[in-house]
């Protein structure tokens, strides 16, 4: 079946911007489908004019070439239609990817564009921020994101985040209020809080082993570690699967989220950092995107 296309691609993000250019293409002609609009992506526009552009010119796939951020900028603007979105991982960390199963080799990816089935999973949408595919965050998270370098990124991948991680274990913790689904205040003093639409971050570690893109809710991770030790065994009980007896960790499930913090805190959505707020607002939007899996 001949099926039109897009590549949306961050050239920052590949080595040989050509020679990628010839592999989707080739695997493309391949298939049988037509020649892709080419897109790429620039510095003032991580993706969202070139989402848009592939949508009018009426696409039935985006292939996006690039990391969590790109995939963020193109969600954005597809989630709510039936323009499906085909993940080619060339990013530091890959997350949605990797949560999904799409393969990171380029090759398999395009497979996965071609022959694999059409998934509806939902998106959360940040109040005055926009929409993420993998998780929203305030505190230690955000600020790690902010704190590595993007050379730090290119040259070690997902492992760059450990150096800033470990000089951030120790930022002070943040007194905030919580809502859940408009219910009662919870009232905590947080390292940070994570509004997930799926489970696993960095390094494959399952924070939140049971959530699931495509279940109409967002799972939350309130981690409220004071010091190291506490980070120590918070990653033991993680890794073991412990859940709700994890220690520094508690777990929620909500349809909307709200947290309040007593002072200005870093936020970000899918690893791009936003604007410090003392707000962060989430709510989920079910079923809003297409993506092709395996």
């Amino acid at each position: 079946m001949s099926v039109r296309s897009a590549v949306v691609i961050n050239p920052s993000k590949v080595l040989d911007l050509g020679e990628r250019r010839r592999e989707l293409c080739g695997a493309l002609a391949d298939a049988g489908w037509p020649e892709p609009l080419w897109l790429e992506t620039t510095p003032e526009d991580p993706g969202c004019g070139m989402a848009r552009e592939a949508a009018a010119a009426g696409v039935e796939v985006v292939l996006v070439c690039g990391g969590d951020g790109t995939v963020m900028a193109v969600a954005g603007e597809l989630a709510g239609t039936d323009v499906a979105i085909a993940l080619v991982p060339s990013g530091t960390g890959n997350l949605l990817a990797t949560n999904l199963g799409v393969p990171h080799d380029v090759a398999e990816a395009v497979a996965v564009a071609i022959t694999g089935r059409r998934r509806r999973i939902d998106v959360g949408e940040v109040e005055g921020a926009g929409v993420f595919t993998v998780m929203a965050g305030m505190g230690f998270d955000a600020a790690m994101v902010g704190d590595t370098p993007d050379s730090a990124k290119a040259r070690f991948g997902w492992a760059a985040y450990v150096a800033t991680g470990l000089r951030n274990l120790t930022r002070r913790r943040a007194s905030v209020r919580i809502r859940l689904d408009g219910g009662r205040w919870l009232r905590r003093r947080v390292s940070s809080v994570l509004v997930a639409n799926v489970g696993r971050l960095q390094g494959g570690l399952p924070l939140l082993p049971d959530a699931e893109p495509d279940d109409g809710y967002l799972d939350v991770a309130v981690l409220t570690p004071s010091h190291v030790g506490d980070w120590v065994r918070l990653a033991g009980g993680v890794l073991l699967r412990r859940g709700a007896a994890t220690h520094g960790l508690e777990t929620f499930r909500a349809r909307s989220v709200e947290v309040h913090a007593a002072r200005d805190e870093p936020r970000e959505l899918d690893g791009d950092v936003v604007a410090p707020a003392r707000r962060l607002a989430a709510r989920v939007r079910p079923g809003a995107l297409v993506v092709c899996v395996p």
